[in-house]
C-alpha cells in the first residue's frame, strides 16, 4: 500500500440512497488498531477498485488537504472470512448525490450539508456489499513508527521555534509555548515517515518582512541543531505524557495533539496518530541542512525518533 495514491476524482451516484448521512466515526485517535464496521456504500471506482465506506474504523487515512500522514497497513475481514490488504485509504466527502475523493473534494470540512467519510480502497473482487458486518486490522508496528514519527515532528517543530526565538525583529504569532513560530511562518512541506519525518522550510522576502533574520539559522546551522537537539534530550528525559483531547469520534472532530513538557502542557491542532508518552522514545534527533537560494534560501530538517528497545 506504500506510495499509492488516489488520483482526485468525482464519482457520480445520482438515484442512489446508500450514501452515508454522518461522518465516520474514527477509534484511531485513542489508539484502535482493530474494529468492526457496518458497510454503508460500495463503488467501483473507474480503475476497477472498490470504495468502501463503513460506519466506524479504526483506519487513519490520507487527508489531501494536509497530507503530512499517509494512511495505515491495514486488512479487511469479508463476511466469508477472507483476509483483503487495503490498497489505500483516503477522506471522501459526499453531497448526498456523488462522493469526491481526495483534491477533488469541493469544499471545507464542516461544511453544511457535506458528510466527510474514511475510504477504505479494495480491490474490485472483494465481494464486499453493503450491509455487511466486516473486520479490520491495522498493521501495529506500521501505525508505531508514524506515531513515532508525528510525535517527533512535533516536538521538533517547538524545539526548533525555542532556538530560533531571538532571531525576530518583529512581533509575530507564538507557538503553543508562547515562542515565535518559526515552524508555521516558514513552513513548506512536512512529512511523517516511519520513525521520524521531513520539514522543508523557505527562508525568502515574506519571512523576512515578517521579521525573520536568516542569519540566525544560516550563518551556523550546525550551531542551532546543536541546540535543538538539547532541548529535545530534556523533553525526551522527562518521559512526559502525549495524549489526543477529542471534541468527538467523528473525522471531523475538532483533536489536539497534546504533551505535558517539563515547562507546561503544550497543545497543537492535529488529525494525526501519536505515541502515549515520551517514555516509549530513548531519542529524538534532528539534523539541519540548508540550501542558499537566489532570493531565498531553503532549510530541511530531518528528524529521527529512536523507540525504547528498539534496534
Amino acid at each position: 500500500m506504500a506510495g499509492l495514491t488516489i488520483s482526485a476524482v468525482r464519482f457520480g451516484t445520482l438515484g442512489r440512497v446508500s450514501l452515508p448521512k454522518t461522518d465516520t466515526a474514527v477509534t484511531y485517535p485513542a489508539g484502535a488498531l482493530t474494529g468492526t464496521g457496518a458497510v454503508l456504500h460500495v463503488e467501483t471506482l473507474p480503475d476497477g477498485r472498490l470504495a468502501v465506506l463503513l460506519d466506524t474504523t479504526p483506519v487513519h487515512p490520507v487527508d489531501a488537504g494536509w497530507p503530512d500522514q499517509g494512511p495505515d497497513r491495514a486488512t479487511l475481514t469479508t463476511p466469508d472470512g477472507r483476509e483483503v490488504p487495503l490498497l489505500d485509504c483516503v477522506v471522501g466527502a459526499t453531497d448526498g448525490t456523488a462522493l469526491f475523493l481526495g483534491g477533488d473534494i469541493p469544499v471545507r470540512k464542516g461544511t453544511e450539508g457535506w458528510v466527510f467519510a474514511v475510504v477504505h480502497l479494495l480491490p474490485g473482487d472483494t465481494g464486499i456489499a453493503e450491509g455487511n458486518r466486516v473486520e479490520v486490522r491495522v498493521d501495529g508496528e506500521h501505525r508505531a513508527a508514524l506515531s513515532a514519527g508525528h510525535t517527533a515532528c512535533h516536538l521538533a517543530a517547538l524545539a526548533l521555534n525555542r532556538q530560533l526565538a531571538g532571531a525576530w525583529k518583529k512581533d509575530v504569532p507564538a507557538d503553543a509555548a508562547g515562542n515565535p513560530n518559526f515552524d508555521a511562518l516558514a513552513i513548506e512541506t512536512t512529512t511523517i515517515l516511519p520513525g521520524g519525518s521531513r520539514d522543508v522550510y523557505r527562508l525568502g522576502k515574506s519571512l523576512r518582512r515578517k521579521g525573520f533574520l536568516p542569519d540566525a539559522l544560516l550563518t551556523d546551522p550546525a550551531a542551532v541543531e546543536k541546540g535543538v537537539n538539547a532541548t529535545l534530550a530534556e523533553w525526551v528525559a522527562s518521559d512526559a505524557e502525549v495524549r489526543i483531547e477529542r471534541e468527538s469520534d467523528l473525522l471531523t472532530g475538532m483533536r489536539r495533539w497534546v504533551c505535558d513538557l517539563p515547562g507546561g502542557s503544550v497543545g497543537i491542532p492535529c488529525g494525526g496518530t501519536h505515541l502515549a508518552s515520551l517514555a516509549a522514545v530513548s531519542e529524538i534527533e534532528v539534523r539541519l541542512s540548508c540550501e542558499p537560494g537566489e532570493g531565498a534560501a531553503e532549510v530541511v530538517m530531518d528528524t529521527i525518533c529512536t523507540r525504547t528497545g528498539s534496534a
